[in-house]
């Protein structure tokens, strides 16, 4: 069974390994991450999140949420979630946006982030097949706090250093606790 690492686990720092094979182990872990995920309301998962440090993450952005504005049209309809992304390289970024972000490792715990609006992300699939498509919005974002997992980079080293110091007790609190 894997369990999801909070802030202060060392693991959430440590960069990702490209992973070497695709084999009935990466299978089962990717299929466990999916079902946490879902399991805690995520939208992203990357294998840091539950101690592992290769280059993998899930994801899933339902439908109602890959909106231009609410009652909008699709952003992404061509990409089918979930997706499980292997050795994931962010090849573009385009545009910005900057929307109200939280993470598993930090339950509870919200910020505005700054984001390329639009990307276009290269990866291996499960099947070994090379992908790569654009994402725009809400797809885009996850897509790149995913990529900072992989990184060692949490999305509150993303945030201003205002809402650092007003979120400082609870991260010290979420620190302790790992």
């Amino acid at each position: 069974m894997i369990k999801i690492y909070t802030y202060g686990n060392p693991v959430l720092r440590e960069k990702a390994v490209p992973v070497r094979n695709i084999d009935a182990g990466l299978k089962k872990l990717s299929d466990s991450m999916l079902e946490l995920m879902r399991e805690k309301n995520g939208v992203g998962l990357a294998a840091q999140q539950v101690g592992k440090t290769i280059s993998i993450f899930v994801m899933h952005v339902p439908a109602q949420y890959d909106l231009d504005k609410p009652d909008g049209k699709r952003l992404n309809p061509e990409i089918d979630t979930p997706l499980i992304l292997i050795n994931p390289v962010l090849d573009e970024r385009r545009g910005a946006q900057s929307q109200q972000e939280g993470c598993l490792s930090f339950p509870g715990i919200y910020a505005s982030v700054h984001r390329a609006y639009e990307v276009t992300v290269s990866f291996i699939d499960l099947k070994g097949n090379p992908r790569r498509f654009d994402a725009r919005g809400l797809m885009a974002r996850v897509i790149q706090h995913e990529l900072d997992h992989l990184n060692g980079v949490l999305f509150v080293d993303r945030i201003t250093a205002i809402k650092k110091i007003a979120l400082s007790a609870r991260l010290r609190k979420l620190k302790r606790e790992a």
